[in-house]
């Protein structure tokens, strides 16, 4: 039976000592999301929270789920399986691949099903999870990432992570949040939890057509005009370029701060942007939101 989770340790709050933000005369300091747990971490616990304690009290004897074979989401669900001791099971996109993420969705216990890429795409489709439901009766199914009304929920408790510890920075407030935005639900759980009184920047790391601007204002209503999409995706999702990975070396050489190229990478080097073009004033304090996913660097190796 799935054990209560409730909630997951603090993230540190670490001020980012960068050359280009001091030139600007700008403070960044970085919510640690990788730091909370060795493998349910980032951003992807705080999406399962709500989602876990609804299968705890539902009894459920498992929770299914959707991604891909570096998925961050399904990498976090099979650890939190194992480590709660629930079953789980993921549908993957595509056909099989043996990466390490899929040797350690294997070895944490997961049962696997590849859809295809026609397969994967019908998961949208309102009949998509029947089938699904009956081989895994009682299961709790969970949407893509952990995304929908209680994964934003499970995120909205991050805002309060980083309000306990400004103090220690000498900061009496802050001015915004920056972050990665992949399906959009971590940053409209930040925009539900600050309620207008800091904006939230996204920096989109997917195309424009994925969704991410309605997702969120599905998600936050009227609370909507408290943020703001960056395109920051450099051609599309996951894709790298030389640019891109030079800037991630320099980042960690300055300042021992570990990012991946996918979300964390792209949405520092969107911010850079930013500062560079004058977007933001002398004295601001932002918020950077580290939102894990450190297990998919290996696929850039």
């Amino acid at each position: 039976m799935l054990h209560d989770v409730r909630a997951f340790p603090q993230a540190p709050l670490q001020p980012l000592q960068l050359s280009w933000l001091s030139r600007a005369g700008i403070d960044v300091a970085v919510l640690r999301l990788d730091l909370i747990d060795p493998l349910i971490s980032g951003n992807k616990a705080f999406k399962l929270l709500e989602h876990l304690n609804l299968a705890y009290a539902n009894a459920a004897p498992g929770i299914i789920s959707l991604g891909g074979a570096w998925s961050n989401h399904l990498h976090a669900l099979a650890a939190a399986g194992k480590r709660f001791g629930f079953a789980t099971a993921g549908l993957l996109r595509g056909q099989p691949q043996d990466t390490p993420t899929v040797r350690d969705l294997q070895a944490f216990g997961m049962h696997l099903h590849w859809l295809g890429y026609a397969g994967y795409r019908a998961r949208h489709r309102a009949d998509f999870w029947a089938p699904w439901q009956a081989r895994y009766p009682h299961w709790q199914c969970v949407p893509e990432g952990g995304g929908g009304v209680l994964g934003a929920q499970g995120c909205a408790q991050i805002v309060a992570q980083a309000r306990a510890q400004r103090s220690a920075l000498g900061w009496d407030d802050y001015h915004g949040w920056w972050l990665a935005a992949g399906s959009g639900t971590t940053l409209a759980g930040l925009v539900l939890a600050e309620q207008g009184a800091h904006p939230v920047y996204g920096a989109l790391a997917v195309p424009a057509d994925h969704g991410v601007a309605p997702t969120v204002e599905a998600l936050v209503g009227p609370a909507g005009a408290a943020y703001r999409l960056y395109d920051a995706c450099r051609g599309g999702f996951a894709k790298v370029d030389e640019s891109l990975l030079r800037f991630i070396a320099e980042c960690e050489a300055e300042s021992a701060l570990p990012l991946e190229p996918v979300y964390t990478g792209k949405a520092l080097l969107a911010l850079r942007d930013q500062v560079e073009a004058g977007a933001f004033a002398a004295g601001t304090r932002l918020i950077f939101l580290h939102t894990g996913g450190l297990q998919g660097r290996r696929g850039f190796a």
